[in-house]
């Protein structure tokens, strides 16, 4: 018995280390990811938020539609706050025409997948003057929450 709380305890004391993460980018509509988790559009960081991320090396993935997909590798020192700093590379724009979509959450910054790619957060789709322009035809949406069930919808989008 006295063994295993010998080589459990530090285990368990490990288990917990944290460390915080910043990140700094060129776009603030971009989507931060740590190991698949989306934890907010890149913006929040920019009020000095930081996000509680485990010690030990991390896949880091900022995605907006408008530039290139960026995955890094970042290692998080327990009790330390780790900043990126990082440049998406921007994409064509698409060509028209182009339908709009609206979304509503509770969670103004839950993630809006359209055909599975991550576009934004729903707070920036919500209202009459916002909106996803999207080339017409029919999509999947799904708005993941921080906490709740995900919903998904499939959508026609007509030319506006």
């Amino acid at each position: 018995m006295v063994l295993w709380v010998a080589v459990a305890l530090p285990l368990l004391c490990q288990a917990q280390e944290n460390g915080s993460l910043c990140v700094k980018a060129n776009t603030g509509r971009a989507g931060v990811f740590v190991d698949g988790k989306y934890l907010g559009p890149a913006a929040n960081f920019r009020v000095a938020r930081t996000y509680t991320v485990a010690a030990g090396e991390h896949e880091v993935k900022l995605e907006d539609p408008r530039y290139e997909l960026l995955t890094t590798k970042v290692t998080i020192a327990a009790h330390k706050k780790t900043t990126i700093h990082e440049t998406l590379k921007e994409l064509p724009p698409p060509k028209p025409p182009f339908g709009r979509l609206r979304t509503e959450s509770a969670d103004k910054f839950a993630a809006v997948y359209v055909n599975d790619r991550f576009m934004g957060h729903a707070d920036e789709f919500s209202n009459f003057a916002q909106g996803l322009l999207l080339n017409p035809g029919e999509y999947t949406v799904k708005i993941v929450p921080a906490s709740g069930s995900p919903v998904t919808k499939t959508v026609q989008i007509e030319t506006i």
